[in-house]
């Protein structure tokens, strides 16, 4: 029997999916990380993938991980992190955006506080890290825990490259970025492959110390978000309009694609989706600070649960937030100063919850409302994934907001999504 795993690297936790040739899940492992710290990355990666059944673990084929689109480590030669890792929330400041824009086209993805080029300017804006290490590497997440297990550095995926600049649609990084890298040798950009790309298989000291076939492959990465697209949707090909919002920790649109939108007014974004039938199609959309950050400022989980049964959600709230965990929000207002909206805050904290979520599904009401408005393709049924998606209370605060049809996600973990990628490819 095969099997294929698939790690999603979450805002605060970890999971590794095992599935079959058939795509049934076999086994889950989880463990929890600190994202600002990439040896926790490193210790929770080979603890999920240890605690997989041993039959399971020495009949492994393939293993993808995804991470969080827009986080970044600036590495040496060697693949060891020089700086602290900057997560995808991070905001470069005004500054930095300057100089991006003076070196990137209007209204490219990268023209963002929070884009991976934004942080890599950043980084070499530091002169003590240019002349103490002349040969850098700039890996997002995933990319450097793939290149924990196969150990070559300098490799990418078009997902998670996409906010560094690389051109999705026609597979190579513009003259633009290409010019800039020539005048900053001091850094290598990764390659960059399809995700799932079988990069190579395992170095033999990890296999021998995780106890897996020394043939296992690994392959290109992929983002959080896009593995939940994937999870959702399952093993059916999705159809144009498909639509798939992710309630973790942030809150993320994807709609299924025929044309490719890219805005950084709006923090809107447009990822390549290889689709059998259709060919090349774009996952449109954009990732929003608001989401289950905010509940658990509040809220424990056993309070969400109980508060939320206690709402009507057929009753509107008049409570009108923007609930973000701190100042600054990526989609469907892009502006780094934007500040939380949290008050007048009720003191039944039933009737504050209910504030909370009818804001946040207007939220996400106004994003795909917005995705419309600039092209994306008519939406013809929206899946729902994250944690959040087991609030049923809330999902019927977002359907009387939303009014189009609602489907329950095939999966709602993103490290199921990983696994097919690891299966199909």
């Amino acid at each position: 029997m095969n099997y294929f795993v698939g790690i999603d690297f979450g805002t605060s936790g970890v999971r590794a999916i095992a599935i079959n040739s058939d795509s049934e899940i076999m086994a889950i492992s989880r463990a929890d990380y600190d994202i600002r710290d990439c040896e926790k990355w490193k210790t929770a990666l080979y603890e999920v993938i240890s605690s997989l059944p041993q039959q399971i673990k020495q009949n492994i084929r393939k293993i993808v991980v995804d991470g969080t689109s827009g986080t970044v480590l600036i590495c040496d030669r060697t693949g060891n992190a020089i700086a602290p890792p900057m997560i995808y929330s991070d905001a470069c400041g005004k500054e930095v955006i300057e100089a991006v824009k003076k070196i990137a086209p209007p209204q490219n993805s990268v023209c963002s506080e929070t884009s991976s080029f934004a942080k890599l300017v950043l980084f070499l804006e530091n002169e003590g890290l240019r002349s103490s290490f002349p040969n850098l590497y700039l890996l997002h997440q995933a990319d450097w825990l793939g290149y924990l297990l196969h150990g070559k550095l300098g490799v990418s995926d078009y997902h998670n490259a996409l906010k560094l600049g690389y051109d999705p649609l026609l597979l190579h990084y513009p003259d633009w970025l290409k010019d800039w890298a020539l005048r900053n040798p001091a850094v290598t950009l990764p390659e960059v492959f399809a995700p799932s790309k079988t990069i190579g298989i395992i170095q033999e000291a990890v296999a021998l110390k995780l106890n897996l076939p020394l043939d296992c492959k690994i392959g290109a990465g992929t983002t959080d978000s896009n593995a939940a697209f994937i999870a959702s949707v399952g093993t059916v090909m999705p159809e144009v309009g498909t639509a798939v919002t992710s309630l973790g920790s942030t809150m993320v649109l994807k709609v299924l694609s025929d044309r490719q939108i890219d805005d950084a007014r709006y923090g809107i974004y447009s990822h390549r989706f290889e689709h059998p039938n259709f060919g090349c199609l774009w996952l449109v959309g954009g990732a929003s600070n608001v989401g289950c950050a905010v509940l658990r400022q509040f809220f424990t989980d056993r309070q969400l649960q109980e508060f939320s049964n206690r709402i009507n959600p057929n009753i509107s709230s008049l409570l009108d937030y923007y609930p973000l965990p701190k100042t600054g929000d990526r989609f469907p207002i892009n502006d780094p100063n934007l500040t939380p909206k949290l008050h007048p805050r009720p003191d039944d904290p039933v009737e504050f919850l209910h504030g909370l979520l009818e804001s946040m599904a207007r939220i996400e009401a106004q994003g795909y409302k917005l995705l419309q408005e600039l092209g994306a393709s008519p939406i013809q049924q929206i899946y729902t994934a994250g944690g959040g998606a087991k609030n049923q209370t809330w999902g019927k605060i977002r359907d009387r907001h939303l009014q189009i049809p609602m489907k329950q996600a095939i999966q709602t973990e993103s490290a199921y999504g990983a696994a097919l990628l690891a299966r199909l490819n």
